[in-house]
């Protein structure tokens, strides 16, 4: 069955401590994570140095306080210093954090999710996997690294989020249950508004029209339970869809490429 949210609220030992952060003295400092060996999920925290999540394996889902974003296997969710956020992991997932120092390289001033490319991952493990790297070659992977990486990509993996309550009561049921197809009228019927009223108050919230919001909501949770490795069939039907060729539909016109394609295996 796919993973419903929210996850439960536990701690994630590789996350490090703030002030582990702050004694590292380096631009960039990367370590990777094996969530087999730990918890899945670190509770709301914030870090002075921006952060990068980045799965080798499996998917993460990082939540702010406006908004959700999914990451699978080959992009990195970014976090700008000091906003606070929490991570949640696929129990399969093999992680790396990347810290950056806010003065060392042009990055987003927002939560976003990345496509990163092969060199970027292959720099970045090689920063965490090297304990006792020469200091000049050292110096030149960060600076490569921080070169490619603010050239990456954003991905539309979003899910904007709010603090209305009947949104957040729509969210909600519809994050315990994906396929349920109510259409809007009726869920303007069980909060009380008229369709044109909560038509109108999910686009003033979110941006969004109600059926793109739902569609963003129902990517992210299949590419979170793609990563933890369900199959397409199971996928398909735990969000409600009629047949497995109607999910790559929509899939493939959210994203542009099959299900298949999308989650390559990046494992190592």
């Amino acid at each position: 069955m796919i993973t419903k949210f929210p996850l439960p609220r536990v701690s994630l030992p590789g996350a490090l401590l703030d002030q582990d952060l702050e004694e590292h003295a380096s631009r960039v400092h990367a370590i990777r994570i094996d969530v087999s060996q730990n918890e899945r999920e670190a509770p709301e925290h914030s870090h002075r140095k921006g952060q990068l999540v980045m799965p080798l394996r499996g998917g993460v889902t990082c939540r702010v306080p406006r908004g959700m974003w999914m990451v699978p296997p080959h992009c990195g969710v970014w976090v700008p210093a000091g906003m606070p956020h929490s991570n949640a992991a696929t129990a399969n997932a093999r992680l790396f954090y990347l810290f950056i120092e806010p003065t060392a390289v042009e990055m987003p001033n927002r939560c976003c999710t990345l496509a990163l490319s092969p060199l970027v991952r292959e720099l970045i493990i090689e920063l965490a996997d090297r304990s006792e790297v020469a200091e000049v070659d050292g110096e030149l992977i960060t600076t490569l690294l921080l070169s490619a990486l603010s050239k990456m990509p954003v991905e539309h993996l979003h899910l904007p989020l709010t603090g209305e309550p009947r949104l957040e009561r729509i969210a909600t049921a519809l994050v315990k249950d994906p396929s349920d197809p109510s259409t809007v009228a009726q869920w303007a019927k069980r909060m009380a508004l008229s369709e044109n009223s909560l038509a109108r108050l999910v686009q003033q919230e979110t941006g969004l029209t109600f059926g793109r919001w739902r569609q963003q909501l129902q990517l992210i949770i299949a590419i979170r339970s793609l990563a933890a490795g369900a199959p397409v069939q199971q996928v398909s039907g735990d969000l409600g869809y009629e047949s497995v060729s109607a999910f790559i539909t929509m899939f493939k016109k959210a994203l542009g490429v099959s299900p298949a394609k999308y989650l390559k295996d990046f494992d190592r």
